[in-house]
């Protein structure tokens, strides 16, 4: 039950474009959680302090989600305009 999580912005450069994650069954927030306790580079971009957003399927949603079999899981940081 594989999942493909995408990163974007900053968090792209930090930990590449994209990776998959056996995570099918889990909130968004379980999944947050397990990436930041997977390596010291998840940990500092997607710490609990810092604004991160998150869509699934292309959908913005909260972190409340659960996450289906073979789901698109996107994080990035806020954007503002300029």
């Amino acid at each position: 039950m594989t999942i493909t999580v995408r990163y974007f912005a900053s968090l792209r450069e930090a930990l590449g474009s994209t990776e998959q994650v056996d995570a099918a069954g889990l909130s968004l927030a379980q999944l947050r959680d397990r990436l930041i306790a997977s390596s010291e580079a998840h940990a500092t971009v997607l710490a609990r302090g810092r604004a991160v957003r998150c869509a699934l399927n292309k959908q913005m949603c909260d972190e409340s989600v659960v996450i289906q079999d073979g789901a698109e899981v996107a994080f990035f940081p806020p954007v503002t305009g300029g």
